[in-house]
Formats: C-alpha cells, sequence, structure tokens
C-alpha cells in the first residue's frame, strides 16, 4: 500500500510563498536599490580623489579628533547599554510591581522621540542650570557641552536595542535549569555564571552590535548636548556635515567611506564572536 505522505520534494513544491528564485531576486533587488548602490555610490566619488587628498582628507587632526569622539563614545555607550540595559531586560522579566507596563513602553521612547527633540531635552536637563546638571556643577562634573554629554546621548538613543534583544530571551530561558543549579549547591552568583549568562551572551552582543552601528551615526541627539566645538566635541557626522555645507563632497565621502569601513570591520567581528559563543553554547548542550 502506497503511502500518503508527501516526500520532501512534494513538500517543497507546495509552499506558502512559492517561487525562491522569484523571492530571492526580489530580496536581491531590494537590498540593491536600498543598500548597495547608495553605498557603492559614496565609494565611487571617493575613488575620484588621488590617494594623497584622501589621506589629507581623513587623517587631518580635526578629523581624527572626531573620530576618536565618535567610535570612543559610541563603545562606551553601547557598554553600559550592556550592563544597565541588560539589569532593566531582567527586572522587566523576572520581577512583578507596580507601574511595570509603563516602564516596559518608557524604554521604547527613545525609538519614538524625535532626535532632535531629545538632544534639545537632555540639553535641558544637564546644562548647568538643568534639573540634573544644577547639581552635577557644584560636584565639578559638567555634562552639556562636553565629550561625556555626547555619551550620555548615545546611551540614551541606544537602551532599547540592548533591552528588547535580551528580553525575550530570558522570557524563555529555562527556570528548570536555575533550579536544577540551585538545588546542586550553586550560589547566586554561580548560576548567574554558569547558567543565565551563557544563555543570554549571544543577545547581548547583538544588543551591543545594534546599540554601536545606531550610536556612530547618531547626529540629531547629539549636535544640541554636544556644543560642537571643534578637537573637543565635535562628532564625525556632524564634520561630514560640514564638508558637504561646504560643497566639499569628496571630502565628506571620503570621511564616510572610512566610518563604513571601522563600523563594518567592529560589526563583523561582534558577529563572528557572536556566532562562535552561539555554536559553543550548542556544543556544551549536546
Amino acid at each position: 500500500m502506497q503511502s500518503a505522505r508527501a516526500t520532501p520534494n512534494q513538500q517543497s513544491a507546495f509552499r506558502v510563498i512559492p517561487g525562491f528564485q522569484l523571492s530571492l531576486g526580489f530580496t536581491l533587488l531590494y537590498l540593491a536599490l536600498i543598500v548597495l548602490i547608495p553605498l557603492s555610490a559614496v565609494f565611487l566619488k571617493t575613488f575620484t580623489m588621488t590617494w594623497e587628498a584622501f589621506w589629507h582628507a581623513v587623517t587631518s587632526d580635526r578629523v581624527l579628533a572626531s573620530y576618536r569622539l565618535t567610535f570612543g563614545g559610541s563603545l562606551i555607550a553601547a557598554a553600559l547599554n550592556v550592563v544597565f540595559g541588560g539589569i532593566v531586560a531582567w527586572v522587566l522579566v523576572r520581577y512583578r510591581f507596580p507601574g511595570k507596563k509603563f516602564i516596559d513602553a518608557l524604554v521604547d521612547l527613545p525609538f519614538a522621540l524625535p532626535t532632535a527633540v531629545a538632544g534639545i531635552a537632555l540639553t535641558a536637563l544637564y546644562s548647568s542650570n538643568g534639573w540634573i546638571g544644577r547639581f552635577l556643577e557644584p560636584l565639578g562634573i559638567k555634562v552639556a557641552f562636553t565629550p561625556l554629554g555626547v555619551i550620555v546621548a548615545l546611551t540614551f538613543i541606544g537602551l532599547p536595542f540592548v533591552v528588547r534583544t535580551v528580553q525575550p530571551v530570558l522570557e524563555e530561558a529555562e527556570r528548570e535549569l536555575e533550579e536544577a543549579a540551585a538545588s546542586l549547591g550553586a550560589n547566586r552568583w554561580q548560576i548567574f555564571l554558569k547558567v543565565i549568562f551563557p544563555t543570554i551572551l549571544p543577545a547581548l552582543l547583538t544588543g551591543f552590535a545594534l546599540a554601536f552601528a545606531r550610536a556612530t551615526g547618531e547626529y540629531g541627539s547629539v549636535i544640541f548636548i554636544a556644543g560642537n566645538m571643534p578637537m573637543v566635541s565635535e562628532i564625525t557626522p556632524l564634520f561630514i556635515i560640514t564638508k558637504l555645507e561646504q560643497y566639499d563632497y569628496t571630502g565628506a565621502t571620503a570621511i564616510a567611506v572610512v566610518m563604513l569601513v571601522v563600523s563594518f570591520a567592529l560589526l563583523l567581528t561582534i558577529n563572528l564572536l557572536q556566532a562562535w559563543t552561539r555554536k559553543r553554547g550548542q556544543a556544551q548542550k549536546a
């Protein structure tokens, strides 16, 4: 008697969305129009420069200072969000308290708030006569119009990426493993390091990568609180805008290419580390 079960080849012929070639073609076309062609235009515009002109455009003292602030501030902000964003995700998942839904919705505020409004609000809060700045100023801590203000703004806009990445992983984590570790005599710190942390580490790395990528290109929320002082608090996106306003298109694209290459290298490293961590975790479970 012939089995009524369909073979894998027959199952592939009855997919919900048929046409792999058509779907793949549409995907490649969409990515080309949205991502590849604009990025290619940046590189092609830069290739019109000589090597000496390119090197001079991307290594001047003012540009190097903006690199240090942009990438350094983005790394610090992303690292802070990994720590405190992970704590926020833990509290939202593991505890019940009044106002939990309000705080959960508040996490998404940087997504909904226009970046310029966020920058103005942060400047008003952390200026010398602001609600928070007036208490920090007597302590010798100046936030607004300093590199510290840039880090504060980048931390603000990057927080949701970490929280929303770690939160579903914590919700799906198996509590039985923690209970089993506790029954075997493990203390809370050992349970966190041996059971919980390996589970959420790939999500933390993903959140870090997303927060870092978002911070490197941030403009609206930073220019108000930064003060935009050359060699002190001037970010690279602002310097690119300045070049465009001066009709120095090749100089602007040269700096943009450096940012793209460095950001891509850092994100690729993080993704490879994330893949290695996930593979290691699967091997340990097996």
